[in-house]
């Protein structure tokens, strides 16, 4: 749920698609009350989230088996019951 410090201005921000035949995302610059973010949204998941600088370096931190790890429960450990 966001907050309303993370509602933004649509006029300013800078925005581009990425996709292949498993995935498609927009990413979008932000700029909020508390400094920029960046928001990443799947419009098929109908689901989104705001990264804040330091969160979008620590993705730069991380190996490929982490994000393997990632999608083997997508959506948490509960999704395959």
């Amino acid at each position: 749920m966001k907050k309303q410090s993370e509602r933004r201005d649509p006029a300013s921000a800078d925005t581009f698609e990425i996709a292949n035949e498993f995935a498609n995302v927009v990413v979008t610059k932000v700029r909020t009350r508390n400094g920029e973010r960046l928001k990443i949204s799947s419009p098929k998941l109908d689901r989104e989230i705001l990264l804040c600088p330091l969160e979008c370096e620590s993705i730069t931190w991380q190996t490929a088996d982490v994000f393997s790890k990632f999608l083997s429960t997508p959506f948490g450990p509960g999704d395959d019951e």
